[in-house]
């Protein structure tokens, strides 16, 4: 469960960290063991020239191939000696990665986790060496050995996808009671508690009130949950639920934890020959920010990438200069409740999309080509 604590904005641009990174002054310079030169370390800290590994679940979302980008170049900007790598989504292979990355020297390793629960081995062995642990996006569990997480404040992110539901529902739907099916992320991955639980703390009073039916009986997490997040599953899984309970029923509404598996559930909606419900996300991957602003998709969330990047790369600044993390919360992972950095998510509809991407202008031209009226 999040706590909140002080205050604390963590947005900070990548110029700003590369003007911190490559700061004047008298120093001393140094050889680091990747051959550059580099400045000397401060007390507790380290160079500014440091190698940071920075190791990525997979490329199946645009939000992980972003980031591999955003750290590639902010990092160098700010002078730093980046391993960025991707795990294809096996847990050994990233556990390889973790240990490659100590190996080489790393004075920060940040972690987008696989599998949250198959990391503690890795990161303790980190620890113990000296080496900052930062959770990105996805909590480690299960050990002492993680020294800050930085994330958008998931269980807000279910809370807003389960109070679209409800507005797309009363807006398109007209009066319920209202048909609805539920879909959870990946049991390994630590976020989808959060979300499902986030979504169904609004979602589940009105289950009891009789206000929403799921016919399939399909209520809980493990049963809706969707290994590896794969859409080909969820796919499989809708077409099955469609078949069975929706021949002469409206389905009326389905929650998505995310984009790519809303879109899947569309598709099912879609060729079973089904008015299209009203669908959540979350990520504004390109398809489904354009299926926002058309009227398909109902919603997604915002959680701009260059924010959570920054954020990190702040975080490092702070590391290297020997100062504590600074954090606005915590996140209890099993063991210890590890500082966190959130940020706060946007939810997106037609009727916000054009504000919501104002300043992301690679959004805001997908939004402005696609919009109907209803969005102008």
């Amino acid at each position: 469960m999040k706590k909140i604590a002080v205050a604390f904005t963590a947005l900070a641009a990548v110029g700003a960290v590369a003007l911190a990174g490559c700061g004047g002054g008298s120093s001393s310079s140094t050889t680091s063991a990747a051959g550059g030169d580099t400045t000397s370390a401060a007390a507790g800290g380290f160079e500014a020239g440091a190698t940071i590994g920075i190791s990525l679940p997979q490329k199946t979302s645009q939000n992980w191939v972003e980031a591999e980008q955003m750290f590639n170049e902010g990092l160098k900007a700010a002078g730093y000696n980046p391993v960025v790598q991707f795990a294809n989504n096996g847990a050994s292979e990233q556990q390889s990665q973790i240990e490659s990355m100590i190996q080489q020297g790393a004075k920060v390793i940040v972690i987008g986790a696989v599998d949250g629960s198959q990391l503690s081995t890795q990161v303790e062995n980190a620890q113990s060496q000296g080496v900052k642990v930062i959770a990105y996006d996805r909590l480690i569990k299960e050990t002492k050995a993680v020294d800050l997480y930085v994330a958008y404040d998931n269980e807000k992110v279910g809370e807003l996808q389960g109070q679209a539901l409800l507005e797309g529902l009363a807006a398109r739907k007209g009066s319920g009671p209202y048909n609805i099916e539920l879909i959870a992320g990946s049991n390994d991955d630590a976020n989808s508690k959060p979300f499902f639980e986030g979504a169904m703390s609004v979602l589940q009073p009105k289950i009891d009130d009789g206000t929403l039916k799921i016919l399939s009986g399909q209520t809980t997490q493990d049963k809706v949950a969707t290994e590896g997040w794969d859409p080909a599953k969820v796919q499989t899984r809708m077409d099955a639920i469609i078949s069975g309970f929706y021949k002469s029923e409206p389905l009326d509404g389905i929650l998505s934890p995310n984009d790519t598996l809303g879109r899947a559930a569309i598709q099912s909606a879609t060729d079973a020959g089904l008015d299209t419900p009203v669908v959540t996300g979350q990520d504004s991957e390109d398809e489904s920010v354009t299926s926002v602003a058309e009227g398909k998709q109902y919603q997604t969330i915002y959680k701009d990438t260059r924010g959570l990047v920054d954020a990190v790369l702040k975080q490092i600044e702070l590391a290297k200069d020997g100062k504590a993390f600074e954090s606005n919360g915590s996140a209890n992972n099993g063991t210890i409740d590890v500082p966190a950095d959130y940020l706060t998510p946007v939810s997106v509809t037609q009727a916000n999309i054009l504000q919501a991407y104002a300043n992301d202008a690679t959004r805001l031209k997908l939004a402005e080509a696609s919009c109907t009226d209803a969005c102008k």
